[in-house]
């Protein structure tokens, strides 16, 4: 299996940001880490070995980035709500504005001609990135597999709410967004799926994802939110059955 490795600089972020590529070819998708996690989890717990029929026949090329939650959504303790979630702003800024530009490059260069959209995918914190930045920049992202995701930032923030908060909180922008806007028709084209287990540690996400499910219902978007069984966790055995399940939906 093709690897590279990355330590570039982010000017929205000040520092050096690390990142990783595993296939040779395929489609391009973006591996957001649980929270606090690093480049290297998703290798470290097996996940890239669980894609790995995929990536070594080429048809999908990972792409592993480093987080910015403890500086933004696990600083729960801090006075300066306005200030953590500016340092999500600045991690969003991050991704859509540094590092996927840098992604369709690698990817182009792979395939021999630019992909359509990058999917998304991740755990926990993870998939909570993953269903946010798909739904925030549509014309970027094809579709996201996200795995016992929480999508109602109160989790992190709970009575304090602004702009910022609401543009990072799937449940009330989603909620709050006209039947006819436009991105509603593009998340529509999107291939949008959300998994979580029924069993222990999956509260509050299998709630988020019920209320998600219904909210795209209410707006005709043909998202598949699938539950799993009460047995089903959140912890990593099980998103390693579940992540190459749905990856041949994908690919």
């Amino acid at each position: 299996m093709k690897t590279e490795y990355f330590k570039e600089y982010s000017p929205n972020l000040g520092r050096d940001m690390e990142w990783k590529s595993y296939g040779h070819a395929g489609k391009p998708m973006l591996v957001f880490p649980c929270q606090d996690g690093r480049f290297f989890d998703f290798e470290d717990r097996g996940m890239v070995a669980a894609a790995s029929k995929y990536i070594d026949e080429g048809k999908l090329q990972l792409f592993c980035c480093d987080s910015n939650d403890q500086n933004s959504w696990s600083r729960v303790n801090d006075w300066d709500n306005r200030n953590r979630i500016e340092q999500q702003e600045k991690y969003f800024h991050y991704i859509v504005d540094e590092l996927c530009p840098r992604i369709f490059e690698i990817n182009t260069n792979s395939n021999g001609q630019r992909a359509a959209g990058i999917y998304t995918t991740g755990c926990s914190m993870g998939a909570s990135h993953a269903v946010n930045f798909l739904l925030r920049r549509p014309d970027i992202f094809a579709g996201c597999i996200a795995m016992s995701g929480a999508y109602d930032a109160k989790l992190f923030f709970k009575d304090y709410s602004d702009d910022l908060v609401y543009n990072n909180s799937p449940v009330d922008y989603i909620n709050g967004m006209a039947y006819n806007h436009p991105y509603v028709q593009m998340y529509r084209e999107r291939q949008i799926i959300i998994c979580c287990g029924r069993g222990a540690w999956e509260h509050p996400m299998q709630e988020d994802s019920a209320r998600m499910k219904e909210l795209f219902g209410y707006k005709d978007i043909p998202a598949w939110v699938d539950f799993w069984g009460y047995d089903v966790a959140h912890d990593w055995p099980w998103w390693l059955k579940q992540f190459p399940y749905y990856l041949q939906f994908v690919c």
